[in-house]
């Protein structure tokens, strides 16, 4: 009789344990390079429960590859009732890690889930367990991707791979383009929070209204239809050939207030469930579209809002929560703030001084198990921050000229600098133009010629992988206001003539250096692998020779127009031979041959 009631409590026990393990559930499309979701049903809380959800439980999941050992540590978060972002739910018993799997094959994963005082920004090995899923462990089985085009499912990771480029897993580079305003692109309307009636620049809330026509039947909304006008927005952009956009995650502190993780204003270590699932929809669908996400983490005016400037509390709590709800997208940036502060403002903005950026670039590298590429805007110059001894690979560029004349120099030095101190960056001029002006609209400039040539191929062709464009903040349609990227229509066409010149004729940027010296005209550009290929930026069109140096060979001389695009055209000079200087001869146009022209010098 003991020895039956022994083996049905076994039984019991052995039913609960597997009845806990099934209750875990695997969400996704199961693919190589696809979002995998495991959704765990945890302790019920909320929001504003005493014992903090964020703060006091600490989630993470080991993910493993059975037949190669490769590893990732994931962070997971609350997740509400599990569909907050359309029942804008503030409690229940749902958490969540998000994983994308970079191999074909079995994957197992391992839980821990922990609780206890700063649980979540806590390393310690003494937290206790928070039971439910802890220790729970499982496995599942990837097939490769089905997707192609532009979908970044179909390429893999976007990796700093030590070059002036940045790769995806599959082995295709990298350029991009698009806008960097508004920098409150996320303020939107039909997002959940606080902050549209919080009296805190109410104002600057937007509707996106004039994208509403860009939204397609199929694409994602919440609550009910809600969300159309922003994914439409995206969609436009994605729809004029740019690969990029930018937005800020916090600028409580800043010049629009309205965009923060945060249940309000004020409260820090509690986040909005419901809006952050609302975001994550948002940058899912532009994930699809092959739109690259730059996260600008800080604004200026924030760097000393969370714990006076410092990695502290409130600081790591913050960045882990958005690397654990956004860190699995295939394409993206960390910018640790818009710009870094300057103690000689009056008042002064608590800078990050170096140690202290040094010291969160660190914080998130630990804790971002695909090491996305970490960069920072200048406002102090980047000097300490380059080399192997930090985890910066790259630089955010902000220039200050309205004829956008400082790109070309400014990424020159940059990646000159970066090479000195023994590390290569990958350089974007991310706010081209000066603060007042910059990028303004086509109705005040149809032709954007100062910005083509100085700041769209100047960046180009000195060795950066990708513009993002800042609007003035005296024109309409500013950095804070706009509401309809179509006000700059002309312009992304001509981002996209820059991008496709590039991308179609297989340029190989990764292999070329700027080498201006090589043209006999002044303020031209060049990019050249000698004995190979050379790509020449005239900006005024005309007459000019080309120094081949020393090394023989025959190539065929080709031209590209930069304001229409087209196919590659030829001039009376089809090709060359020979060393030395030799001339390109003129622009196949000849009503247009003062104007901008792109020559292309390749090895026959």
């Amino acid at each position: 009789m003991k020895i039956n009631r022994f083996y049905i409590g076994l039984l019991f026990l052995t039913s609960i344990i597997l009845n806990r393990v099934e209750a875990q559930e695997v969400e996704g499309e199961l693919k190589k390079w696809h979002k995998v979701t495991l959704v765990f049903e945890g302790p019920e809380t909320y929001e504003q429960a005493e014992e903090n959800p964020f703060l006091q439980y600490r989630l993470n999941v080991t993910f493993t590859h059975t037949a190669t050992g490769a590893e990732f540590l994931i962070p997971g978060y609350f997740a509400a009732d599990g569909d907050a972002a359309n029942t804008s739910a503030e409690s229940g018993t749902i958490w969540k890690a998000h994983f994308t799997p970079n191999q074909v094959g079995e994957w197992q994963y391992t839980v821990d889930f922990k609780k206890g005082k700063w649980a979540a920004v806590r390393t310690s090995e003494k937290l206790s367990s928070a039971g439910f899923m802890d220790g729970v462990s499982g496995k599942f089985i990837i097939a490769e991707s089905d997707k192609f085009g532009r979908d970044f499912r179909g390429k893999g990771m976007l990796e700093y791979v030590g070059e002036r480029y940045l790769k995806f897993q599959n082995g295709e580079y990298f350029l991009k383009c698009g806008p960097d305003a508004p920098e409150n692109l996320l303020a939107y309307d039909q997002f959940d929070g606080t902050f549209h009636k919080d009296g805190h620049k109410d104002e600057l809330v937007k509707t996106w209204d004039a994208h509403r026509q860009d939204w397609k039947n199929g694409d994602p909304t919440w609550k009910d239809g809600k969300g159309k006008e922003l994914v439409g927005a995206i969609n436009y952009l994605a729809s004029k050939g740019m690969n990029a956009f930018s937005f800020l995650t916090m600028n409580i502190a800043g010049d629009d207030r309205n965009v923060f993780p945060y249940v309000d204003y004020d409260t820090w270590d509690r986040f909005d469930v419901s809006k952050l699932a609302q975001w994550e929809i948002l940058f899912e669908h532009a994930n699809k579209l092959g739109m690259f996400l730059h996260f600008k983490t800080l604004e200026h005016e924030n760097q000393g809002l969370l714990d006076n400037g410092g990695t502290g509390l409130y600081t790591k709590l913050y960045y882990r929560e958005l690397v654990a709800r956004f860190g699995h997208h295939l394409a993206l940036n960390w910018n640790l703030a818009e710009e870094t502060g300057d103690w000689t403002e009056t008042p002064p903005t608590f800078p990050l001084d170096v140690a202290e950026r040094i010291r969160l670039a660190e914080y998130i590298s630990e804790i971002d198990a695909y090491n996305h590429h970490i960069v920072i805007h200048n406002g102090h110059w980047f000097d300490g921050l380059y080399g192997q001894n930090t985890k910066f690979t790259g630089a955010s560029l902000q220039t200050n000229k309205e004829d956008f004349s400082r790109v070309h120099s400014q990424i020159l030095r940059v990646l000159e600098e970066s090479k000195a101190a023994g590390k290569v960056w990958a350089v974007a001029c991310d706010e081209p133009g000066d603060a007042q002006h910059s990028l303004i609209t086509d109705t005040e400039d149809p032709a954007h010629d100062n910005a083509r040539k100085n700041g769209l191929w100047g960046a180009m062709m000195a060795g950066a992988w990708g513009t993002e464009w800042y609007f003035g903040y005296k024109h309409p349609h500013s950095d804070l206001s706009c509401q309809d990227f179509r006000s700059r229509d002309l312009f992304w066409d001509q981002g996209k003539i820059c991008l496709d010149f590039f991308n179609d004729n297989k340029i190989p940027v990764w292999e070329m250096e700027s080498n201006d010296a090589l043209i006999s005209s002044e303020g031209d550009y060049v990019l050249a692998k000698p004995g190979e290929s050379y790509v020449v930026f005239l900006k005024q069109g005309g007459e000019a020779t080309l120094d081949m140096g020393n090394v023989e060979g025959k190539y065929e001389v080709s031209w590209y127009n930069p304001r229409k695009g087209g196919q590659l055209q030829q001039g009376k000079i089809k090709s060359i031979s020979g060393t030395g200087k030799q001339s390109l001869g003129w622009p196949p146009v000849k009503k247009e041959k003062d104007l901008d022209w792109v020559v292309l010098v390749r090895k026959r």
